[in-house]
């Protein structure tokens, strides 16, 4: 087994002021450790953007989280959650940011999104000797779309991509979302894209007990996402007896996440983990 060393500094900035959407331009952006490719359709290979606690190696059994970008299934790259990665890394979590096919580049429908946020865990549980982590410890995050297929991937049947081992679960252990479009139902987020099937898509009509334990980031302006839909998506998981968290903050908008509330949502998320059992000892990020 080939081991998966530290191979970069990282360099994380933490910032509670500027654009709420888009990061802060003085931000230095941390680099990954590696990149593998978990899956190939036709021409197109997609590829997990890893960083690796320090001395991290092959063998090792620690939590992971895989993080899925934003973009409305159309655009959007893996770096927007590198310094979510960096951060968790030097907690003693492997982080994996996700290439998956959209609309823009690929020619893809939405279905495909959730194909390979699935086929992007699954991936990770198969390798996860030679990755260093636990499976059973595999988390999911990401925000809006990203949110979406992370949420979707934690709750959905089907969607599973052919050719693959099913005796392998796609279902991540526990999610981290941040302003998910996760209700696609009429009047919900990308209904017309998906309105052939999207009872079948939509996460917030497909909860059951099987879905992980959740927490929820989101702005109360967010123009996407009504708070009375998070508030819904809560109550039915407490319904069905799944955890779910939900954080509000006053006056943010869609992709506040991103910088105008970075660190607090990062500190949240750290706790969250840390209750879950996948990071240990106190958070070791200061607010700004």
């Amino acid at each position: 087994m080939r081991e998966l060393m530290f191979t970069a500094v990282m360099i994380l900035t933490l910032s509670a002021s500027g654009l709420a959407v888009e990061k802060n331009p003085a931000a230095i952006e941390p680099v990954p450790h590696q990149t593998v490719v978990y899956k190939t359709v036709d021409d197109i290979s997609l590829k997990l953007h890893l960083f690796n606690p320090q001395g991290h190696q092959a063998g090792d059994k620690a939590a992971a989280i895989v993080f899925f970008f934003g973009g409305g299934w159309n655009s959007g790259t893996p770096s927007q959650f590198y310094r979510q990665s960096a951060y968790l890394a030097s907690r003693g979590v492997v982080a994996a940011c996700a290439e998956y096919r959209v609309k823009g580049r690929h020619k893809t429908s939405p279905a495909e999104c959730v194909k390979d946020g699935k086929s992007a865990v699954r991936w990770m549980r198969t390798h996860a000797q030679e990755l260093g982590i636990n499976p059973a410890m595999l988390a999911a995050g990401g925000g809006s779309a990203g949110g979406h297929i992370a949420a979707a991937i934690g709750s959905l049947q089907g969607f599973e991509e052919a050719g693959e081992d099913l005796s392998v679960s796609s279902r991540p252990n526990a999610l981290v979302l941040f302003n998910p479009v996760y209700d696609n139902g009429p009047g919900g987020f990308g209904h017309a894209s998906v309105k052939a099937y999207w009872q079948e898509f939509s996460p917030l009509h497909n909860i059951s007990a099987k879905t992980p334990p959740t927490i929820v980031f989101l702005g109360d302006t967010d123009k996407l996402i009504p708070v009375a839909t998070a508030q819904r998506y809560k109550a039915l998981m407490e319904k069905a007896g799944v955890r779910s968290e939900l954080h509000l903050y006053q006056g943010q908008p869609h992709g506040f996440f991103n910088v105008a509330r970075y660190s607090e949502t990062l500190l949240e998320t750290d706790k969250f983990l840390t209750s879950l059992g996948y990071l240990k000892g106190a958070p070791t990020l200061q607010l700004q």
